[in-house]
């Protein structure tokens, strides 16, 4: 599995667009989106977690973790506004899961047993 930070820039893309981009989407088999603020425990769980995952399996391709702690934006309320508007989701951690670029499920919170089933092809 393999972690990658969304960029500032990736951020302005998903607000110009209005959706995560197609490159991100279809960037492995299985995708995993986590919008998320830096301070929040539940994330610093998940962080740890896929942290460890990720070392145990970093030649995996099939599985991409793609994270956005947002609240470190120069633009976080309007992406916030974003995220809650578009999702109707106002809690965080906020997770998406795409299998072959197809949204197919989302949560907030959830431990690394279930995040596996969500994202393994």
């Amino acid at each position: 599995m393999k972690r990658i930070p969304l960029t500032e820039e990736d951020a302005k893309q998903i607000l110009s667009g209005g959706s995560i981009p197609e490159r991100i989407l279809h960037s492995a088999p299985a995708v995993a989106i986590v919008l998320t603020q830096s301070w929040c425990p539940q994330w610093q769980v998940m962080d740890s977690y896929l942290n460890h995952w990720a070392s145990q399996e970093p030649d995996d391709e099939q599985a991409r973790v793609y994270h956005l702690e947002y609240d470190r934006l120069p633009f976080f309320s309007r992406f916030l506004a974003w995220k809650e508007e578009t999702f109707k989701n106002y809690d965080i951690p906020y997770v998406r899961f795409y299998q072959k670029g197809a949204f197919v499920a989302d949560s907030n919170y959830l431990d690394l047993e279930r995040f596996k089933v969500y994202l393994k092809p």
